[in-house]
């Protein structure tokens, strides 16, 4: 508030001193625009107001009070503060909205991305989520963790496309994880699930939305074929190619291993010993949504090694496909190695800060990450050797 008290007072003086033909009051209305643009509707209205009376004294100053002159200064500043006052009036109305808005978009946000529990069974867990869009805190990218009786279960999973469709599907594949990944099923079970799930949503879309069909006229000519109408298309996600790309993983309580199921998700990274070591499988399955496809491939559940101190890294394509300014993805496995000695805290914050380097800050595509520790084997317990005293 000192800058544009502190520019009429100088206006002032400054037209104040100068010659009889020069007139500085016009610059005065600067002291309300300046408010507005930081300010609410009552310090507008109140600069707005001094600087009224600041060219009512500058009038009185030079004598040129009842000039007609002054009187169109004065009525022109009159004007443009009221315009000020209604604006920063406005203005406010929408940012309350906005806020509003806002506060329930991150309530659905966290309600349906939920934070991974920090720990299950022998496992330290973190996850990060870097969304894309500006005031977004998810998008298309999801992951998920559940308890089984004798295990943990991991989600991973990029929708395609960006925006609100994509979002609305990863509600719908984690709403499906969170309502069967508990159960004893097997994880091929599980995975068939979520693809029916995805299906049976596209079929939906499909028959709310049908596509125009072409007939032939009465007269029997194909040349001459016309549209059917149909009803106008709702904004939704092309149900025909709707799908994601997923990762399952069922880490056992007591093996030290670990089985996935790839839907043509990147593969995840074991960290181990300063190395970085990509576990890619055999058998990819097609994405969920498209397993519905005529000749699709089971899923097949393959296992890796997961010891005691190892760490696994999940991603998404956000990362490994960011570019930096010159068109160079991010070297995920090459640099992920030397982070093996972390905490999983410890290496997703080593990712971000890392990752927003290489892109500078800029993201074109959401990027989600989920760091799994197995936490190292406690050290054998010593014997403790009591000494008896001598009786004699």
């Amino acid at each position: 508030m000192l800058i544009p008290i502190g520019l009429i007072v100088v206006v002032c003086l400054a037209d104040v001193l100068a010659p009889a033909d020069i007139h500085l009051g016009p610059l005065l209305v600067s002291a309300p625009a300046i408010t507005a643009a930081f300010a609410g509707p009552g310090p507008t209205a109140a600069i707005g107001t001094l600087a009224v009376a600041a060219q009512v004294g500058i009038g009185i100053a030079r004598h040129s009070l009842f000039t007609a002159n002054l009187y169109a200064q004065i009525g022109s500043l009159i004007v443009v503060a009221a315009l000020l006052f209604v604006f920063t009036v406005v203005r406010e109305r929408y940012e309350r909205q906005l806020f509003k808005t806002r506060s329930v978009a991150a309530v659905a946000q966290q309600v349906l991305l939920r934070p991974l529990p920090e720990r299950s069974a022998d496992l330290e867990i973190a996850s990060i989520y870097l969304p894309a869009e500006e005031e977004a805190e998810m998008g298309g990218d999801l992951f998920a963790a559940a308890r089984t009786a004798q295990s943990t279960r991991l989600v991973i999973g990029d929708v395609r496309g960006k925006g609100l469709p994509a979002y609305s599907q990863a509600a719908l594949l984690l709403g499906a994880f969170r309502a069967a990944a508990h159960r004893q099923a097997t994880l091929p079970n599980l995975a068939r699930h979520l693809d029916g799930a995805v299906r049976w949503d596209n079929s939906q879309w499909r028959h709310a939305n049908p596509r125009p069909r072409r007939t032939a006229p009465a007269d029997g000519d194909p040349t001459r074929a016309t549209h059917r109408a149909a009803p106008a298309p709702v904004h939704a996600p092309d149900a025909e190619e709707t799908f994601a790309t997923v990762s399952f993983f069922d880490i056992p309580d007591r093996l030290h291993e670990l089985g996935t199921i790839s839907c043509g998700h990147p593969p995840a990274l074991l960290l181990r010993d300063g190395r970085a070591i990509a576990l890619h499988v055999e058998h990819t399955g097609l994405p969920i949504g498209l397993g519905g496809l005529p000749g699709a491939p089971d899923y097949v559940v393959e296992t890796f090694p997961f010891e005691p101190g190892d760490l696994l890294l999940l991603y998404t394509d956000g990362v490994t496909e960011a570019r930096d300014g010159d068109g160079t993805f991010y070297p995920l496995a090459e640099r992920a190695g030397a982070w093996s000695s972390g905490s999983p805290r410890q290496v997703l914050r080593r990712l971000r800060e890392d990752l927003l380097k290489h892109t500078n800050g800029r993201l074109t595509d959401d990027a989600a990450a989920v760091a799994v520790l197995r936490s190292p084997a406690p050290p054998p317990r010593t014997g403790h050797h009591h000494r008896h005293a001598d009786r004699g």
